[in-house]
């Protein structure tokens, strides 16, 4: 049997080291004839049911583990800090204050241990949108957020605008029958994905119920900021990827778990609302602790959301490039509504939690898109700890939604990405360029959080008409 790796174990619900390291241990003395797939069931069952493991000699020392976090207080009351915990703000002069607040708030929690707010933040529900939060052995459902896993993805292919050009039609056509947005439905062809079949669905009786959805809306994309687009993307000389300096065409997508991550979301935050008691203003911070069955359980969905985020651009930019006959030359993607279990610069093991911020340690790539009329950017990571090694996600919102509906006419949105070169399949007023900072400055203020790599600039773009 090949070795079982972090991943595995962490998926289904071995959440800390000690449990993966008795786990890892046993079964290479005790089942190392067995198969993988029965190693891995044989620990799920454990699991499952640790009390019908206690009294045996091999496997109650792992049943322990699991006995001793569920027998734990139902509900608890706690106090805020006097004092919020150490915050570092990047691009403060672009960030309106009540998001500055939110962070502070957050900040206080008992289980924070330091912050850090991106330049493309603003304001959010429990955490700010691009808030950056540290904390110990514990998660905050909307520290990570509704929507789960919301992700980059990009492809780079080896044709140019010429190919643009020849065959525009072809491509919108391609993105009419290969995409679908908005909050229900999917797409009308059925889509398979390895992630559908992952054991961590039959965990909980909630990811249960929720793997039909899974099934249906696997390949899809959300409404709101999440998008479908091609378009030309341009190197920098000795970039991350060793890609010759030339123009690529290139496909970029936003979106995220769907209905898995939302009904996730939804169903642990009113747990941690309803057993970890804090003073109203900050209730929606409310953690659930890693060492209980809820942790844990939050943490296994999560981290299989994660993934079903992932499976769904997967599937999008496989259809896609089939569609067009097309070959990826390289890809690139990354996780922007997560918790990581990470050790800060001092050394402190936390759990990171990035709402709308890229994870940027050193070396990692990341893209950062502006709006549907500005460039995204390939980012290097520069693991600059100040930040908790992160950076934007975005550009960041300037307006409400009903202040961007109010702000510009539909035709005066039109004449703004005809003056772009772009072209918009559905879309909305919502998510008019004029909605957003302006992303030139928000790069400029995280110059020591990473290094740029490449632009790409959109010019066939699809997103949800809500």
């Amino acid at each position: 049997m090949g070795n079982l790796k972090t991943k595995e174990l962490t998926q289904i619900g071995y959440a800390d080291n000690k449990q993966r390291s008795l786990a890892v241990n046993m079964i290479a003395k005790h089942f190392k004839h067995y198969s993988k797939t029965e190693a891995i069931n044989l620990l799920t069952g454990i699991r499952q049911q640790p009390d019908a493991h206690l009294n045996n000699a091999i496997t109650g020392k792992i049943a322990e583990t699991f006995i001793s976090k569920i027998h734990e207080p139902v509900s608890a009351s706690y106090e805020l800090k006097d004092q919020h915990g150490p915050l570092n703000i990047f691009g403060e002069e672009n960030i309106e204050p009540s998001a500055i607040k939110q962070m502070e708030l957050a900040l206080k929690l008992p289980v924070s241990i330091r912050g850090a707010l991106m330049p493309d933040a603003h304001n959010g529900y429990g955490l700010p949108i691009g808030g950056v939060l540290a904390v110990k052995n514990a998660v905050i459902p909307y520290g990570v957020g509704m929507d789960i896993g919301c992700r980059m993805a990009l492809s780079i292919i080896d044709a140019d605008e010429r190919f643009l050009k020849r065959y525009t039609h072809q491509i919108k056509q391609a993105i009419n029958d290969h995409t679908h947005f908005g909050i229900d439905g999917g797409l009308s062809e059925s889509q398979y994905h390895e992630v559908l079949d992952s054991p961590v669905f039959n965990q909980t009786t909630l990811l249960k119920k929720l793997h039909g959805k899974a099934i249906k809306q696997l390949g899809s994309s959300g409404s709101g900021n999440h998008f479908v687009e091609f378009g030309l993307m341009a190197f920098y000389e000795d970039n991350a990827l060793n890609l010759p300096p030339k123009q690529y065409f290139a496909l970029l997508s936003h979106s995220g778990s769907r209905g898995l991550g939302a009904n996730i979301a939804r169903h642990y935050t009113q747990i941690a609302m309803d057993t970890c008691k804090l003073p109203r203003e900050a209730q929606p911070l409310a953690w659930l602790n890693l060492d209980t069955e809820a942790g844990q359980e939050y943490w296994l969905s999560m981290n299989l959301a994660g993934d079903y985020a992932k499976a769904c651009h997967d599937r999008i930019h496989a259809n896609l490039l089939k569609a067009l006959g097309l070959k990826a030359l390289s890809q690139v993607e990354n996780h922007h509504n997560f918790a990581w279990k990470d050790t800060l610069p001092d050394g402190t093991e936390a759990i990171i939690h990035r709402k709308g911020a890229t994870p940027a340690h050193a070396g990692e790539l990341g893209i950062i898109p502006g709006s549907m009329a500005t460039p995204a950017y390939l980012v290097m990571g520069k693991g600059n700890g100040d930040a908790l090694q992160s950076a934007s996600h975005g550009a960041g919102r300037a307006t409400s939604r009903k202040e961007a509906r109010e702000n510009i006419t539909g035709s005066a949105m039109k004449k703004m990405l005809t003056d772009a070169g772009v072209t918009l399949i559905g879309g909305s007023l919502d998510e008019n360029p004029s909605a957003y900072k302006n992303i030139e400055t928000v790069m400029a203020a995280q110059q020591q959080l990473i290094e740029v790599q490449g632009k790409f600039y959109p010019r066939i773009v699809r997103m949800d008409n809500e």
